[in-house]
């Protein structure tokens, strides 16, 4: 007898390939997704033009142009920019200055003026700074008293901060009586600040204090203690149209994540810059 193995149907499957692909291939996606990445890469250059200052706009486009021109003319038409770029502050490549600038233009440079006065300017602040930490010298009085500064120049001008050190307050605790140590530092300034005639600024913050008191002295104390600098410059001859602003921040802005230290207690006197 035959097996059931024997008596069994072989069956043969045999796949159709189907050549072309005709409507159903794949080179319309790759078309497809170019154009997508082509609209996405438009709307974020819609964008960028829209959410960045000019500033920033500069560095993006010369984050793409060669900080080294090859040549004083490049590649770039004769058309309605001449081969420049859109934007006020650089020509980049096109005419042979492009790159990073060593001092990014200010405000004055966006409308057209020069930067050589700002130079000139921030120049005259370094050689302030100089001077005012170069004092420490002159007597142990003065070194002492400098211990209490920082200095750094900003956008704004000048920025002489003057703080507490641990046993050595700038003012009587929670008053507006100042120490002698704020007293020989303020004569140092003085004679700093009457070598040119830029404005100043006077700010005061102070520590944080315990939200169980009835009353937060901080607005009041801030705001006393800056108007009591103020009359100290001008006792010190300095001429009082020369404070433009007096400003009590409170507990508002500490410098140290540690609130309640008592280096937050500190004056901010800015020898403004010169406006133009």
């Amino acid at each position: 007898m035959m097996s059931s193995n024997d008596t069994r149907p072989i069956i043969i499957k045999r796949k159709k390939v189907v050549g072309g692909g005709g409507h159903h291939g794949g080179a319309w996606k790759v078309a497809y997704a170019d154009f997508v990445t082509a609209m996405m890469a438009f709307f974020m250059l819609m964008w960028l033009l829209n959410a960045t200052t000019e500033n920033q706009r500069k560095g993006l486009a010369d984050y793409f142009s060669p900080t080294i021109p090859v040549a004083r003319v490049s590649g770039g038409g004769d058309g309605a920019f001449g081969g420049n770029t859109i934007f006020s502050e650089e020509t980049l490549a096109q005419s042979g200055i492009g790159g990073l600038l060593d001092n990014p233009p200010g405000r004055n440079e966006a409308s057209g003026n020069s930067g050589i006065q700002q130079n000139e300017e921030q120049q005259k602040l370094e050689e302030l700074e100089a001077n005012i930490i170069g004092r420490g010298g002159e007597s142990l009085v003065a070194e002492m008293a400098l211990k209490h500064i920082i200095t750094r120049v900003t956008d704004e001008g000048l920025m002489i901060e003057v703080f507490d050190l641990d046993g050595a307050p700038l003012f009587d605790a929670q008053t507006t009586e100042p120490n002698p140590i704020l007293t020989e530092i303020v004569d140092i300034l003085t004679e700093v600040f009457l070598l040119v005639e830029n404005k100043l600024s006077v700010a005061a913050h102070t520590r944080t204090f315990s939200p169980l008191l009835i009353e937060n002295p901080s607005w009041s104390l801030t705001t006393s203690r800056a108007q009591t600098v103020r009359e100290m410059f001008e006792g010190a001859e300095l001429p009082e149209t020369r404070v433009q602003r007096v400003i009590g921040y409170g507990q508002q802005k500490p410098y140290l994540k540690n609130k309640i230290s008592n280096r937050n207690n500190r004056l901010e006197i800015i020898l403004l810059r010169e406006q133009t």
